[in-house]
């Protein structure tokens, strides 16, 4: 059954500036949209049974031997398992190396003492599950747009995406999500400005 065929279980708004949470059992599957297109999305996985256990970018990005994320990847966890698999994508280019953007982020490098940031939105939206005391994981960026120049060093520029582009995560244990919209607006990470994306949950086969 293809996915604009799967019946949707649950939709969920992620305003600009903030973080919303969720729950797939095994099979069910999660669509990320970028409503307006050129949003980030810090997107963070929990398995729900253990939540010491949390998809690593580092351990992915051993495991993949990539920092490209692909069509049929796994998403693997600090125990280098697959929690989710990455199974449909319409962009093609996001990123898991930099960390989600935190209070010193702004602080630091903006003198901004009260910017929002994905890190306490992520925190936040965590507490509906009870994990709003857990470390916030190194999140997978969806839709972020860097590229590794012939230096080595990193160039973050706007997003490919387009208004409707999505990507589609199917769960392979029962999982807790959460996905923010990043707050960036003083870079082109998000194409200057923080719009919404939409969630959906599928139900399984």
């Amino acid at each position: 059954m293809s996915y604009a065929q799967r019946k949707i279980k649950q939709e969920i708004i992620i305003p600009p500036y903030e973080a919303r949470s969720a729950v797939l059992k095994p099979g069910e599957e999660l669509v990320i949209i970028d409503v307006d297109g050129k949003q980030v999305g810090d997107f963070v996985c929990f398995n729900k049974q253990d939540p010491k256990e949390f998809v690593s970018p580092v351990h992915m990005r051993a495991s993949l031997s990539s920092i490209r994320l692909q069509v049929g990847d796994p998403l693997y966890s600090n125990r280098r398992r697959p929690l989710m698999t990455f199974a449909e994508d319409t962009v093609g280019k996001h990123d898991f190396f930099f960390p989600a953007c935190d209070y010193f982020r702004y602080k630091v490098d903006y003198d901004s003492d009260d910017h929002p940031n994905c890190h306490d939105n992520l925190k936040l939206a965590l507490e509906m599950y009870g994990l709003g005391g857990e470390p916030v994981p190194d999140p997978i960026n969806l839709f972020m747009n860097n590229v590794l120049n012939d230096l080595g060093d990193y160039e973050i520029n706007e997003p490919l995406s387009k208004p409707g582009d999505f990507v589609r995560l199917k769960a392979l244990e029962e999982v807790v999500i959460a996905c923010s919209t990043c707050s960036q607006d003083m870079a082109p990470v998000n194409g200057w400005k923080v719009t919404s994306l939409k969630m959906q949950i599928m139900e399984a086969n």
